[in-house]
């Protein structure tokens, strides 16, 4: 059999669990997640590589449908390399979900590529809705597949899985195989710290919240700084909370993390800085946006 490599790319709805199913898919945590909507803001690859095959996936942010500020049009630009790039798209659905962006499902059929439908969070609905989901979305797109998945649980993953390597090209391996992802450990760093903000943090604090790593010495116990940079003078109090609580809080949360996902101890020191970020295009591509 010919080596076979593609890019497998994930789209949807803001917080239908695309990050849940890359990090399911690969065995490894790509991608953070919360409880709230868009907390994936850049378009992260993940690789599974075997000796036959190495699996490109791609997590993408949420769509949204009316951008409102530079920070949304990047993520939205990210949704479109990844129907650019495609090999394959999964999208993936909630039950009872029927509310896709019309543009969306218009550019879904018309794709000339495999399109796999993952109906996830199966445990949090009845057979009944799930089985008019499936006849739903097989008739809306009579060429895809359409399979229910709980990326949670593992339910079907192996299932989906071996789909994907089934409609695979057959194609060298685009990256190193003994590399897990395209992005470098300030990025995996960054990310844990900001997931921890949508852990602890109510409201518009998190989307008003960007992390920066200022440095990452790495000694017999590493040492990291990082900046969290937010948009108002309102937010950085809040953030740091009464006499330090909060980012005492966090800091240890994040800590934990990260030494968890480093496999040692580390130092972590937190600043909090003012910048209307958001609308910055200057400052967005500093953050790698």
């Amino acid at each position: 059999m010919e080596h076979k490599s593609g890019f497998v790319n994930i789209i949807g709805n803001p917080n239908v669990g695309k990050s849940t199913l890359i990090n399911a898919l690969t065995g490894e945590k790509i991608s953070i997640i919360s409880p709230k909507a868009q907390t994936t803001r850049q378009r992260v690859l993940g690789f599974l590589s075997t000796d036959d095959y190495q699996i490109v996936f791609s997590d993408t942010p949420g769509y949204i449908e009316n951008p409102s500020y530079e920070l949304h049009k990047k993520m939205l630009g990210y949704i479109e390399t990844a129907f650019e790039d495609a090999d394959i798209v999964i999208l993936i659905v909630e039950p009872e979900e029927k509310d896709i962006n019309p543009d969306l499902i218009k550019r879904l059929k018309s794709l000339q590529i495999p399109l796999i439908i993952c109906i996830n969070k199966i445990d949090t609905s009845q057979q009944q809705k799930m089985n008019e989901l499936m006849a739903y979305y097989k008739k809306e797109f009579p060429k895809a597949d359409v399979m229910l998945i709980s990326a949670l649980h593992n339910f079907n993953i192996d299932v989906l899985l071996a789909r994907i390597i089934e409609v695979l090209p057959e194609h060298p391996a685009w990256y190193p195989k003994d590399i897990l992802s395209d992005r470098n450990l300030r990025f995996f760093v960054a990310e844990m710290i900001r997931e921890q903000i949508f852990y602890l943090y109510d409201k518009e604090i998190p989307y008003h919240c960007e992390v920066y790593i200022d440095y990452f010495k790495e000694e017999d116990i590493p040492k990291i700084g990082a900046t969290i940079f937010v948009s108002r003078e309102s937010q950085k109090r809040i953030i740091i909370g009464k006499d330090g609580n909060l980012i005492k809080k966090l800091g240890t949360q994040a800590r934990k993390n990260i030494e968890k996902f480093l496999d040692q101890h580390i130092f972590l020191e937190l600043h909090v800085k003012v910048k209307d970020w958001r609308n910055d295009d200057k400052i967005l591509k500093q953050f790698g946006y």
